[in-house]
C-alpha cells in the first residue's frame, strides 16, 4: 500500500493565536487506493474530500496551538482539555464540506477557516443568488449556484445573507482612517453592471496606503459612473474626511481626474506618475519598429541612480528618436519630471514608489473573482463582493513585510525631503494651472 503525503502550514492572521505558535506543521496521509477510489466516483467528490481533509487537519492543528498540547498529550503548558466536537458546514465552490469543529471545556474553540473562507465565499453566493431570484440568470447560473453551495436559496435567505454581508463592507469601507500616510495609490478598475435594464461599467476606485511603520492597508473603495474629475474629487474627499491626513506623495496613472482632484483635495502633496504607465503611453506613440527600443531606454532612465544621471539620458533619448518618433518624444519630455518624483526620496524606498504595481495585482485578482459574475446584477452586488474581497486582501497585505522602518520613515520626516515634496506639489500645481 502507497500513500500521499499533504504538509500543509497553517500560517494565519489572528494576532492572539499566532503569539502562541507562529506555524501548525499539517499531515494528511491518503492511500494511493483511497484516491483512486474517489477519483472513479467523481472528481467534484474528491476534491471535497481532499479539501474535507484538509481543513479538519487545520481545524485539530488550531485546538492544538489554543490548548497548547496535541491529543492525549499532558504538558505543564495546557490550557484547556478537549470536549468533543461538532459538526459544522461549510459551502465551498466545489459543494458543500462538513467539517469536524473542536470542543473546548472552559474557553471556546476560536477558528479562522470559516470567517476567513466563508466571507467572499458568502459574497460570491449571494450575487450569484441574486442573479437567480431577479430573474437575470440563465440554465448556466443555475447550474453554477448548485455547484457553489450544493442547495437552493430562498429569496429570504438571499436577503439575510446580504444585510449582513452588506454591514461588514460598509464597515469597512467607511470605518475611521487612524495615523498618517505619507504614501498613497489610487486607481480604478471597471466591472459591468446591470442598471435600468442595460448593461453599463462601473468605475471601481481604490486607496492603497502605507502608513509610518511601513505597513500596507486598503484606505477606501467605492463604485461611480465614470472616472472624471468630480468623481475622483469626491473620492478623495471622502478619504480626508474619515481622517487620511500625513500625506507627502501620491502615485497613480496619468488620469488627468485624479490630478485635478489632488490640487482640490490634497494640493501641497506631490504626484509620482507611474512610470511603466508612462512608458507604455511613450511607447504607443512611437512607430511600431522602435517601441522595444524605447521601452528598453526608458528602463535604464528609470533605473538612474539620481535625477541628474536621469535627466542626462532622458536628453540622449530625445536626440536619437526626435526625428523617427516625434509625438512618443514629446510625451516623454512633458512627463518626465512627474514620473521622477521618487527620486527625492532615499534610494531604499524608490523601487516600491515609482509604479502603481501593487494596485495592478490588486485589480487582477478582483478581476479573477468576478470573472464567474460576469454581469453584476446591481451596484449593490458589486460592492458586496468586490469589498468582500478587498476585506480579505487587506488582511492579507498587512501580514506582509514592511516596506519600510518606523525608524526610516521619523527619519525622512526629519529631513529636507516633505520641504522638497512640497515645492515639487507646488510646481506641479502651478504648471496644471497653465
Amino acid at each position: 500500500m502507497r500513500s500521499i503525503r499533504y504538509n500543509v502550514d497553517n500560517n494565519h492572521n489572528n494576532k492572539d493565536l499566532r503569539r502562541q505558535h507562529t506555524m501548525a506543521q499539517l499531515n494528511l496521509t491518503i492511500t494511493q487506493e483511497e484516491m483512486q477510489a474517489l477519483l472513479q466516483q467523481d472528481q467534484s467528490a474528491a476534491f471535497r474530500e481532499l479539501l474535507r481533509g484538509c481543513l479538519n487537519s487545520i481545524l485539530q492543528a488550531e485546538s492544538a496551538e489554543q490548548l497548547k498540547a496535541a491529543p492525549y498529550e499532558r504538558t505543564e503548558a495546557r490550557t484547556d482539555s478537549r470536549n468533543g466536537s461538532r459538526e459544522r458546514t461549510l459551502n465551498t465552490r466545489i459543494g458543500q464540506i462538513v467539517l469536524q469543529v473542536p470542543r473546548h471545556r472552559e474557553v471556546p474553540f476560536k477558528t479562522l477557516v470559516f470567517e476567513n473562507y466563508s466571507r467572499s465565499e458568502g459574497a460570491l453566493i449571494t450575487t450569484m443568488a441574486e442573479m437567480v431570484v431577479n430573474g437575470t440568470s440563465s440554465r448556466k447560473v443555475g447550474k453554477v449556484m448548485e455547484t457553489l453551495c450544493g442547495k437552493a436559496f430562498s429569496k429570504s435567505t438571499v436577503s439575510d445573507a446580504c444585510k449582513e454581508l452588506d454591514r461588514q463592507v460598509e464597515a469597512f469601507r467607511n470605518r475611521p482612517i487612524n495615523g498618517r500616510y505619507p504614501f498613497m495609490t489610487v486607481d480604478a478598475t471597471y466591472f459591468k453592471v446591470r442598471e435600468n435594464h442595460r448593461i453599463i461599467s462601473k468605475a471601481l476606485m481604490i486607496a492603497y496606503g502605507i502608513n509610518e511603520e511601513g505597513k500596507r492597508e486598503i484606505l477606501g473603495f467605492a463604485s461611480y459612473e465614470k472616472e472624471s474629475k468630480e468623481t475622483w474629487k469626491a473620492f478623495l474627499m471622502d478619504l480626508k474626511k474619515r481622517g487620511l491626513n500625513g500625506l507627502l506623495m501620491v502615485v497613480s496613472d496619468g488620469h488627468e481626474g485624479i490630478r485635478y482632484a489632488l490640487d482640490q483635495v490634497f494640493p501641497g502633496v506631490a504626484w509620482q506618475r507611474c512610470q511603466f504607465h508612462f512608458s507604455k503611453n511613450i511607447s504607443e506613440k512611437a512607430p511600431q519598429k522602435y517601441q522595444a527600443a524605447i521601452r528598453a531606454e526608458l528602463q535604464e532612465l528609470f533605473n538612474s541612480g539620481t535625477i541628474e544621471a536621469a535627466r542626462a539620458k532622458r536628453d540622449e533619448i530625445l536626440a536619437e528618436y526626435q526625428d523617427v518618433a516625434e509625438a512618443a518624444m514629446k510625451c516623454l519630455e512633458e512627463g518626465f519630471e512627474d514620473s521622477m518624483t521618487v527620486m527625492t526620496l532615499p534610494a531604499g524606498m524608490r523601487k516600491y514608489f515609482r509604479t502603481s504595481n501593487h494596485i495592478e495585482r490588486l485589480n487582477r485578482e478582483l478581476k479573477r473573482r468576478s470573472n464567474v459574475i460576469g454581469v453584476f446584477p446591481n451596484e449593490q452586488s458589486l460592492l458586496r463582493l468586490m469589498g468582500s474581497v478587498l476585506i480579505e486582501r487587506n488582511e492579507l497585505i498587512q501580514t506582509y513585510k514592511a516596506v519600510f522602518s518606523r525608524e526610516n520613515c521619523q527619519a525622512l520626516r526629519m529631513s529636507d525631503v516633505p520641504k522638497m515634496l512640497s515645492e515639487i506639489a507646488d510646481v506641479q500645481h502651478s504648471l496644471r494651472m497653465v
